[in-house]
């Protein structure tokens, strides 16, 4: 096809006012006109002739340059390829229409060969929808995790951006952006808070009192809401999700660089589990912060929650979760033929999840979650009991009885809704004078008391249902301080030592006996299972009673 280099001016005759064109003495001057590309397209479907033009070049070897790069863009198909040619020449046509650079040859031969539009370029955020409605096989909890990075960062921030020119400034700037509004977030909820505790400082008697209050709260009203930031983990995780989401488009040839592999982010550290020890419920009764965001209840506390849940219709939930480590969802999703009495076991198959407040039934959290737990003997006496209970609660509600086929219900046999027994159990810890912990830290709990046990981590993992059995030691190992003090008396003991070995420390005196005033001994159960001195109201040593059946 035929294609050539032009150039020309602005200048016009004095007398006419005609464009000179290319009769302008002035041309022979390098720095006079400008140079300009034409080149023959093929033709489109209707058969009209096609031209590419492009003008404003400042040199010829520019211009030649560009008409020498669509020269070689329609040598990208063979010439008997009429449908072929007639992509390519799209493509052209849209380049000059919209001034932009001639595209790259490998990456237009690619996207050709691929099948891909050569006129319509993807976004980020039009990939991202449609490699998230793709995604037909993962779990909903998993779907719904990448669904609000994808809202909630992703599309806001970059979702605008052409898929094969996302770079890895791009990103550096989103997660700069992202860490802008944490700033701004912890400044808005401390001025919340500020406000919030200064209305409770108002007397509420009084005149002038009164329209304090009222003028605080309209000032409060008109506040951003308390927000959660964006965290290190939060943010590792979207990081995660646009990685998983490009490399898909590199799969597809789409494109053929990630640059979420190249951003770098603050590592996310995970909690780390500390135990309720004298000192820490000390410190927290003094200044009502926690030690640590996950905090672990010695076998004494977990003892003394489950004697004061004893008489609870959901004792049996929590007794569960404390011992064998059930997740909340699995624990409100336990099936009433996933019990087998006669082989004390306990099929984890399905889980209830929260989905907005809404809760459906999903598959567990992972393929490790799907397994099945034995329990022990007092256990399995908790279990009967509970479904007894159930059945004398399903003759009193009748006819109004609702059949979910769930082991653990509420009075009337519905679900149990994750988010309120959250509540719930936050509400019982508090009523029965314990430092906090979350509901989730009974699986802690649970994994505590069975490595303490001397049972091997790998057998914690299965009844846990992690994944890799790295997770339970990683999290779970440093949260028993007497297991790590008998590691080290045993290890030290190994090496005989001769006169050199320094003299053992004088022992501490017995404790004296302190005498129970009458107030706590109405608290103390005479059933003889719960064994141990007190100190004012202050456990000493406690060992859990059973539940009567």
């Amino acid at each position: 096809m035929n294609g050539s280099t032009t150039k020309a001016c602005f200048c016009r005759d004095r007398n006419s006012g005609k464009p000179l064109g290319k009769k302008c003495p002035k041309l022979t001057q390098r720095a006079h006109g400008v140079w300009s590309v034409r080149q023959e397209l093929p033709a489109d479907e209707e058969g009209n002739r096609r031209l590419f033009r492009r003008a404003g070049y400042e040199s010829k070897e520019k211009a030649q340059g560009d008409l020498d790069k669509v020269r070689t863009l329609l040598n990208i198909t063979d010439k008997h390829d009429t449908e072929g040619r007639r992509r390519i020449g799209d493509l052209l046509v849209t380049i000059m229409a919209s001034k932009e650079d001639i595209p790259n040859y490998e990456e237009t031969k690619r996207k050709f060969a691929t099948g891909q539009s050569l006129t319509q370029h993807t976004t980020v955020g039009e990939w991202l929808e449609l490699w998230l409605a793709g995604k037909k096989a993962l779990r909903k909890s998993g779907k719904d995790r990448y669904e609000v990075d994808i809202r909630c960062h992703l599309l806001p921030r970059i979702g605008n951006i052409r898929l094969d020119r996302l770079t890895v400034p791009h990103l550096d700037a989103m997660f700069e952006g992202i860490a802008e509004t944490n700033v701004e977030i912890i400044d808005a909820n401390l001025l919340r808070r500020t406000a919030l505790d200064e209305l409770k400082r108002i007397p509420w008697k009084g005149k002038e009192n009164r329209a304090r209050r009222k003028a605080m709260k309209e000032t409060i009203e008109a506040m951003p809401p308390f927000r959660r930031i964006t965290g290190p983990a939060t943010q590792q995780h979207i990081k995660a999700t646009l990685r998983a989401a490009l490399n898909a488009a590199i799969a597809r040839g789409i494109i053929t660089f990630n640059p979420a592999a190249y951003v770098e982010l603050a590592a996310a550290k995970r909690p780390k589990a500390l135990v309720w020890t004298d000192e820490r419920v000390e410190a927290w009764l003094r200044t009502g912060e926690k030690p640590s965001p996950v905090m672990v209840w010695t076998p004494e506390q977990a003892g003394a929650y489950l004697d004061f849940m004893a008489s609870d219709r959901l004792y049996g939930l929590f007794h569960v979760i404390t011992f064998r480590g059930l997740r909340r969802g699995e624990a409100c999703g336990v099936r009433d033929e996933d019990y087998v009495h006669l082989s004390k076991s306990l099929t984890i198959a399905v889980q209830l999840v929260q989905d907005g407040w809404d809760v459906v039934e999903s598959a567990p959290k992972t393929d490790s979650g799907e397994r099945v737990v034995t329990v022990d003997e007092y256990t399995d006496e908790v279990l009967l009991a509970t479904r007894a209970q159930r059945e004398t609660e399903r003759a009193e509600w009748g006819e109004a009885w609702q059949e979910t086929g769930r082991f653990f219900t509420m009075p009337d046999g519905s679900w149990i809704h994750p988010g309120w027994l959250s509540d719930y159990f936050e509400r019982t810890v508090e009523a029965a004078g314990l430092p906090p912990i979350r509901l989730h830290d009974l699986r802690h709990v649970a994994a505590s008391l069975m490595l303490a046990a001397g049972i091997d981590v790998k057998i914690v993992s299965e009844t846990l249902g992690h994944s890799d059995s790295r997770i339970t030691r990683d999290i779970y190992q440093s949260v028993m301080p007497k297991v790590a003090a008998e590691a080290a008396e045993a290890t030290a003991a190994m090496v005989p030592r001769g006169t050199s070995r320094r003299p053992a420390p004088e022992p501490d005196p017995e404790p004296t006996e302190v005498a129970v005033p009458d107030a706590v001994e109405e608290l103390v159960p005479t059933d003889g299972q719960a064994m141990g001195k007190h100190e004012g109201a202050k456990i000493i040593a406690f060992r859990p009673r059973k539940v009567p059946a």
